[in-house]
């Protein structure tokens, strides 16, 4: 990992879970793995922290254990797992996601498992049907039933799945829930694949009737009191032990096909994405994430699959996969004729050309649209001279040479010598210049990093900066929630909301204004990370 990977996942750490979580966990990412003593003498926090951080990096799946090299006996070492710690970076991705597909219930169900890492069926329906009747009228609540049927749903499409128990140890969840001790849960090695768990998709039976409990204002003694009667006399539901996690990797396929479906539909026609998208989901079970192409569908097929909304006649249809065949961008293949011709989707090439126009984008919005031009032919013609690159991109020699030379020192495109003679006399020497697609994807990746990180760092400035005010104003809204809920008069809530003076109140709003903007900036340089990521991670 680089340094700007490991300056991202402290800042992550740092916003979600504090700032001992964060030193531990950037000590882990720098120095591999590594035994408790070995973190706590080397982080100056105490064991009991350090045991504690361990729990939550645990929790959310990212750290693991490994058995001491020492062999038995020996104490486990911990490691950071950097990929999982940059998903927190495409969190609010996941849930929007799945409000889209799955509606509010979907929505809170992800939601909750996101910051909880992992939770049992049961506490999950129950904690997502209090919050959905939270927010209805009074004398309304959401059936447990409801909740249970979505996230079942949620289990079908493979969006969640089983936490893989341990090998030897039947570690679960609950063995990080439990206490701050997680040495005592280091068994042998690392968390297995939930893939390779044959239950990892087996929605267990979950007797659970009722329906979702309005949290009224209670006082806090009453809360606490609750609370400790709830854990000395815990229910049960039938789903002790099993418990559930987010699936990243169903998640960011989804994404794939979603980039896919919209590149379809840029470049031909709305017709053509939905041909597409019916292709993609018809491949979603038998087809494998790291699969360079679907498997193969005939067009009877997908002639059938096709929703019946849209109304595509077969002959239509025959022509637009024709038409989808023969476009330069090959994102469809034919590989047979059987059942009326047999289609695939090349998943590679179709990354590897949504990776390149992203790169011809970027060098286009830095440098202009002849540098785009320069750098287009060069990734298509390989290797060119000076001169070539003049004449084929119709660009003064003088104009041509100032745009190579700055790409050359940003490192987009190279200068590869190939001497006729061994003494490599210039004049006796070609200069090429070549653009390798890989290698830029991969430096433009750490240069989206570190913007990312200077985004996340300047908005905990900002919040950091008017932190008294964030805190009055959230004061305030609590009163009025509290006083709207007990049937406070007109009198009162004015009274209240003029607490906050005007500059005040115009303060909040350019802060609103600028932390929103931030937020938006990460999420659209997040994509452009998720596609060079998964084009680079498909050329493996």
């Amino acid at each position: 990992m680089t340094a700007q990977e490991v300056r991202l996942c402290g800042l992550l750490m740092r916003e979600h879970f504090g700032e001992v979580v964060e030193k531990v966990g950037t000590h882990l990412l720098r120095s591999g793995g590594q035994h408790l003593r070995a973190i706590v003498h080397e982080t100056g926090v105490s064991a009991d922290l350090v045991k504690k951080s361990l729990c939550v990096l645990m929790h959310h799946g990212a750290c693991s254990f490994i058995s001491g090299r020492k062999g038995p006996g020996s104490p486990p070492e911990y490691q950071a797992s950097c990929d999982c710690i940059l998903r927190i970076l495409r969190y609010p991705r996941y849930i929007y996601t799945s409000k889209t597909l799955y509606g509010d219930t979907g929505e809170l169900i992800v939601e909750e498992l996101l910051q909880r890492g992992h939770m049992t069926m049961s506490g999950t329906v129950k904690t997502v049907a209090d919050r959905l009747s939270q927010n209805m009228e009074d004398g309304q609540s959401v059936d447990y039933s409801e909740v249970s049927s979505v996230f079942s749903k949620l289990v079908e499409t493979h969006f969640l799945q089983r936490c893989p128990p341990l090998d030897g140890a039947g570690m679960t969840a609950s063995s990080t829930q439990a206490g701050p001790n997680p040495t005592a849960a280091a068994s042998s090695s690392t968390l297995p694949n939930p893939e390779s768990f044959s239950e990892c998709y087996k929605v267990p039976h979950v007797t659970l009737v009722g329906r979702g409990k309005r949290q009224l204002a209670t006082e806090e003694g009453e809360e606490q009191r609750s609370a400790k009667r709830a854990k000395m006399e815990p229910e049960t539901h039938g789903d002790e032990g099993i418990y559930w996690q987010v699936n990243f990797t169903r998640f960011h396929q989804h994404f794939r096909d979603q980039v896919i479906i919209s590149a379809v539909a840029s470049k031909l026609d709305q017709t053509s994405s939905e041909i597409v998208r019916t292709i993609l989901r018809m491949s979603e079970v038998t087809t494998s994430p790291t699969d360079s192409c679907t498997k193969p569908l005939s067009a009877n097929e997908i002639f059938r699959s096709l929703p019946s909304s849209h109304n595509i006649p077969r002959q239509i249809l025959d022509q637009y996969l024709t038409l989808l065949v023969d476009d330069p961008m090959e994102f469809v293949g034919k590989i047979g004729e059987s059942g009326g011709g047999m289609f695939v989707l090349n998943l590679h090439r179709a990354l590897a050309n949504l990776a390149r126009a992203t790169l011809e984008s970027i060098v286009q919005e830095r440098f202009g649209s002849r540098s785009a031009r320069i750098f287009r032919l060069l990734l298509r013609k390989r290797h060119l001279e000076q001169k070539q690159v003049e004449d084929f991109a119709m660009i003064p020699a003088k104009e041509a040479k100032d745009m190579l030379y700055t790409l050359l020192s940003q490192n987009l495109v190279q200068l590869q010598e190939i001497p006729k003679t061994p003494d490599f006399a210039p004049s006796r020497t070609f200069y090429l210049y070549t653009a390798n697609q890989l290698p830029t994807a991969r430096m433009l990746l750490q240069k989206c990093y570190k913007t990312v990180s200077n985004l996340v760092e300047r908005r905990l400035f900002e919040t950091k900066e008017n932190k008294r005010l964030l805190e009055k104003s959230q004061r305030i809204e609590a009163i009025l929630a509290s006083l709207q809920a007990s049937g406070a008069e007109a009198e009162q809530l004015t009274e209240v909301e003029e607490m906050i003076s005007a500059p005040e109140k115009q303060q909040l709003e350019v802060l609103k204004l600028h932390v929103n903007k931030l937020d938006s900036a990460e999420n659209q340089v997040d994509e452009t990370i998720f596609l060079l990521e998964s084009y680079i991670n498909s050329t493996c």
